[in-house]
This record gives C-alpha cells, sequence and structure tokens, in this order.
C-alpha cells in the first residue's frame, strides 16, 4: 500500500512544534526571539492569502515553493520594507524548513529549493557610535541630588560599562555582581538565556560599592535597579530604562554639542565595543565581551577602520621626504626671501 502523507495537518502540527517546543526548549532561545520567528510565519502566511488566495486551511508545503518564496520577497518590497528585514524573513523561512526536514525526509527537497533564494543585497553603513566627549557628557548628566538620579546615573555608568543589551541591564540582580572576586566582574543573561561574565572597571566598582550601600544596604536578593511600588522593589522595564538614557542624552545636549538627537540603549553597546576596538582590544574578547555566538556578527559591525584610525595609520606609514628642515630657516634662503638687492 503506498504511504500518503497528510500534507494540509503536517504543516500546522509542525509549525506548532517548531514555535512551543524546538526554538524555546532545544535552541533554547529567549520568548522575545521566538515571537521574531512566529511573525515572520505569519507574514508569509499573510503573502499565501493575499496574493494566491490561500486559506489557513489550505496551507500546505506545497506552498513554500522557490517561486513563491522569490514571489513573497517582491511582496514585501512592494510594502517598503527594508533589505535587511526582508533578509530576516527570509532567514526565519529557512530555519523553519530546515527543522521540518530533519522531522520528516521528505521535506528535504522543500528545504533545499529555499536555500536556493537568494538574499538581498544591504546597503553597508558605518557603525553609529559616541564620540569621548558625548558618552562623558551623557554619563554625567544626572546630579547627585535625589535618589532617583543617583540610581539613573549608576544605571547608565553600568550600561556603558558592561556593554549589556537594555533587557540584559533590566534582569540584573544583587547576585549578579562579584565584587570580592580578584577581578571584580557582572554576570550577564543574553540572548538564548546564555550567561557571560563581564570584568568591570575599578572607577565603576568603586560607584557600585556606594550604590550598593543605599540602595542594597541589607544584601539581600533583590533587582539591582528597581523602583518602588507598594513597598516593594520592582525591576525597571527597558522602556524605563530607555526613557532615563534618553532624559540624560537631552541635559548633556545642552552642554555638549557632539550628543546626537537619537541615542537609545544599542548605542550606548556599540560604543562601548568601538572604544575598545579603537584602544586595541582583540575583537575576540570583544565577542566575548558582547555575548555574540559568531565571530562574523562582531567583525560584521565593529571590524572596519573609522576615518580617524585610518588617519593615524596613513600619518604613521608616510615616507619622510628629503630634509624636514623648513628651506626658509637656512641663513641663505632666508637673505634671498628678506631682501630688497
Amino acid at each position: 500500500m503506498k504511504y500518503k502523507r497528510k500534507k494540509d495537518k503536517d504543516f500546522w502540527v509542525l509549525a506548532r512544534a517548531y514555535l512551543h517546543d524546538y526554538m524555546p526548549a532545544v535552541r533554547n532561545l529567549s520568548d522575545k526571539s521566538v515571537d521574531a520567528y512566529k511573525q515572520s510565519l505569519k507574514t508569509y502566511l499573510a503573502f499565501l492569502e493575499e496574493v494566491k488566495s490561500l486559506t489557513e486551511d489550505q496551507v500546505t508545503f506545497d506552498a513554500f515553493v522557490r517561486d513563491n518564496i522569490q514571489e513573497y520577497i517582491t511582496w514585501l518590497k512592494g510594502k517598503d520594507f527594508a533589505p535587511k528585514t526582508i533578509n530576516l524573513r527570509l532567514t526565519a523561512i529557512r530555519s523553519f524548513l530546515k527543522y521540518c526536514s530533519e522531522e520528516d525526509f521528505e521535506l528535504r527537497g522543500v528545504y533545499t529549493n529555499a536555500c536556493s533564494v537568494r538574499k538581498l543585497k544591504e546597503e553597508k553603513r558605518p557603525v553609529e557610535y559616541l564620540t569621548p566627549q558625548a558618552t562623558s557628557a551623557i554619563l554625567a548628566a544626572y546630579d547627585s541630588k535625589t535618589g532617583k538620579h543617583r540610581r539613573n546615573r549608576m544605571m547608565l555608568i553600568l550600561l556603558y560599562d558592561s556593554g549589556a543589551r537594555v533587557q540584559e541591564l533590566s534582569d540584573l540582580n544583587v547576585s549578579s555582581l562579584h565584587m570580592d572576586a580578584p577581578t571584580p566582574y557582572i554576570t550577564l543573561v543574553g540572548k538564548g538565556r546564555k550567561c557571560r561574565n563581564v570584568p568591570l572597571m575599578a572607577k565603576t566598582v568603586k560607584h557600585l560599592e556606594i550604590y550598593l550601600q543605599e540602595f542594597h544596604p541589607a544584601g539581600n536578593e533583590a533587582p539591582l535597579f528597581y523602583s518602588l511600588r507598594d513597598g516593594k522593589p520592582h525591576k525597571l522595564s527597558t522602556d524605563s530604562i530607555s526613557l532615563a538614557l534618553k532624559k540624560a542624552a537631552d541635559i548633556a545636549r545642552e552642554t555638549c554639542g557632539n550628543v546626537p538627537d537619537n541615542v537609545y540603549c544599542h548605542l550606548m553597546r556599540k560604543t562601548r565595543a568601538m572604544d575598545l576596538y579603537k584602544n586595541g582590544v582583540p575583537l575576540p574578547f570583544i565577542m566575548q565581551l558582547l555575548g555574540h555566538e559568531s565571530m562574523s556578527t562582531t567583525s560584521g559591525f565593529y571590524a572596519f577602520a573609522t576615518l580617524e584610525m585610518m588617519s593615524e595609520a596613513i600619518n604613521k606609514t608616510a615616507p619622510k621626504i628629503g630634509n624636514d628642515e623648513k628651506l626658509w630657516k637656512k641663513e641663505a634662503i632666508r637673505k634671498a626671501i628678506y631682501s630688497l638687492d
């Protein structure tokens, strides 16, 4: 008897297993990452319904043929999606089909054909980062007159020094700090719930010691940065941290013209990485600090020479031409220049 697969059922069964079991449990991805993949699949389903007139109950793996995926890219272009966003959508589809091909060998051809669709060429832009003057102005923006200002100042100092993502900073607890270690460090929980240890500068450690005395005098476990509600500490949301940074940028902009109009948390992370890179820290160390799994991710963002670095390198390698002494400093030349004869 010939085997007949129920294609209409397989797609939805595998899609749910991929999103609810494989991605969070096996890949250990965060809820936000899983939601991003889910949104990509929903966008493709919207394309199938709008362009191919396929309702949800009609969707099978036959809808993932190469021609459809190419048409899907054109459809996204028509909706003014950026090339980077389109490539991310395509990556999500490939990831899903790869999982399906491993679960069902008959779907390997579908996955292979999807991989043959080329991604769009993305415009490479220089990495945005703050100047040292702008960074200093932002970190010093909050005064020490109120507890909230002291908390926000400490929060932004640690955001920069650790190179943390805003969610990683929000999730910090008192136990995340290791101040008594020979080399003080902080433990960050990043994407995929993966932990990494980041050393802290001596100046940051001193700031933290003062902060802990005021905000965590008993040393009990609690969110490192918090606000009080109902008399209990609740960790600050990522939105609250972003708002604190924007206010600091507004204050700093009054005295420092180098502060850009749009200052956001990830900009502090990129600034920290670029400062380390410009000071000669090897990329593998920066990769570890940022929590990047792939070296290509780090090098793709930071492994380029800035204009200042290029200028410095060019000046160092420029050969000396003849005698550097200015000609008019020679006595004979001076007499010829400053003479009426």
